[in-house]
């Protein structure tokens, strides 16, 4: 018998899976979903979580030296763009999460308490991770600016925190779903 009740922290946690795997495929592997987007005379430029635009897939990268803007390229810059690492980290406890809901829906209330826990760690490293992109970028986006070029946010920033609520309303109800009815009830005849 399905528990109703884990249904709803099933959703969400299926919801933030997908936008995240959506955020951990952007640029340079898909060219829709970026963090930040630079115009520069003679191209765009966009930042994913492993590159940007011509660059190669990798953990951490430095950012190109553009025309009148070298101060990006520090250690802590460096150090940041390493920790957008956390976003497949997150899309997995998610997804785990997301897997022992179905457990917990379809069988028994133990995998609706471990979706629940699951749900609250993947909420807790997408909020670092999120915090962290707005940090990384929005010093980008403001030194590029100071230099004269066209930075805006992208998608990607968004989509992340689209995450963050889904799994904060996922980690709610399948907290509340743990107390749901898991058992048949017996029919009483008289």
């Amino acid at each position: 018998m399905v528990a109703s009740s884990a249904v709803p922290g099933l959703f969400f946690c299926f919801a933030a899976t997908v936008l995240l795997v959506f955020v951990c495929v952007s640029v340079p592997t898909w060219d829709k979903i970026y963090f930040l987007i630079v115009d520069t005379p003679t191209t765009q430029l966009r930042y994913g979580v492993f590159g940007f635009t011509g660059s190669k897939i990798g953990i951490g990268y430095d950012f190109p030296t553009l025309s009148g803007e070298d101060s990006l390229n520090t250690i802590i810059i460096g150090n940041l763009t390493k920790t957008l690492i956390l976003h497949p980290i997150a899309a997995g406890l998610a997804g785990l999460a997301f897997l022992f809901g179905l457990c917990g829906a379809a069988y028994h209330r133990i995998g609706t308490i471990f979706m629940s826990l699951l749900a609250g760690l993947a909420t807790l490293v997408t909020l670092v991770a999120f915090v962290l992109d707005m940090v990384l970028f929005g010093i980008t986006r403001h030194r590029l600016r100071n230099a004269g070029f066209n930075a805006q946010f992208g998608n990607a920033n968004w989509l992340t925190l689209g995450a963050l609520v889904a799994l904060l309303l996922g980690f709610c109800a399948s907290a509340c779903g743990v107390f749901g009815r898991y058992r048949r009830r017996k029919d009483t005849t008289y």
